[in-house]
């Protein structure tokens, strides 16, 4: 599908779809915390590198024009004072004229580099959303906003590592190289079959975990911080751009 179908058809996670093009993270907030937002992200680029922020009240973004950020995504997440309260799957009746928005770079952004490369995306081919993980890394905070770093994680072939990290490393704009490999308890996983966020992915034999900066990282904030209200993407619901994914490869 295009990005523009995928905008208008896709009902669950986007991994594996429109390939070719940039994906992204949303996180809407009031504009009075716009800027402790703003500072969250410059502070922690690599869970949080901004590719474009809205003007207060505009659902309209130079990543995809006349596309909707209200209706475009396949599932969102409200949130009142970091609870949690609804998961529809557009938000006009939620909208308001003060939210800003920020589109944040998203790792399926790279996995079309990935399996170009010959690194095989298991949770594609399980259908299966990303696993995703709050690790015990804390952010560095800004004004109100504070949180731990949120990570995905892939299953790699142990030959392949090598080349994960260096097609990864090549798009910073899209959370870059790997944060880390291996024992997950090093970030403070328990259990890599019990993910926070996203679906377990059943390894094959000779794999080994890889871990992702994750563009989930300001929903933690969110629920660490409570913002009167919010709007996010769902995790792995992500809002495909018209961007190649090209323009964000150095």
């Amino acid at each position: 599908m295009t990005p523009a179908e995928v905008r208008a058809r896709a009902t669950g996670p986007t991994a594996g779809l429109a390939e070719g093009y940039a994906q992204a993270n949303l996180i809407a907030v009031p504009a009075d915390w716009a800027y402790d937002v703003l500072l969250f992200t410059q502070r922690n680029p690599q869970p949080c590198p901004v590719l474009d922020v809205t003007d207060a009240g505009s659902p309209r973004t130079v990543l995809a024009p006349g596309a909707d950020l209200r209706t475009d995504l396949p599932r969102y997440r409200v949130w009142r004072d970091g609870e949690l309260v609804e998961e529809p799957t557009d938000v006009k009746g939620h909208w308001r004229d003060d939210l800003v928005a920020f589109l944040i770079g998203c790792s399926f952004t790279f996995e079309a580099g990935l399996r170009r490369a010959g690194v095989p995306l298991r949770h594609v081919d399980q259908g299966r959303n990303v696993s995703m993980y709050v690790t015990d890394r804390q952010c560095r905070p800004a004004g109100r906003m504070r949180g731990p770093v949120v990570v995905s994680m892939r299953w790699v072939p142990a030959a392949l590592v090598g080349t994960a990290r260096e097609v990864t490393a090549r798009m910073p704009a899209v959370h870059g190289a790997p944060v880390h490999v291996g024992d997950p308890s090093a970030l403070g996983i328990a259990d890599v079959g019990r993910p926070d966020f996203g679906d377990p992915v059943t390894p094959e034999p000779g794999d080994v975990p890889v871990f992702w900066a994750c563009g989930v990282t300001p929903q933690a904030a969110l629920m660490a911080s409570g913002p009167p209200f919010a709007i996010t993407h769902a995790p792995g619901h992500m809002f495909v751009t018209d961007v190649p994914d090209s323009a964000y490869r150095i």
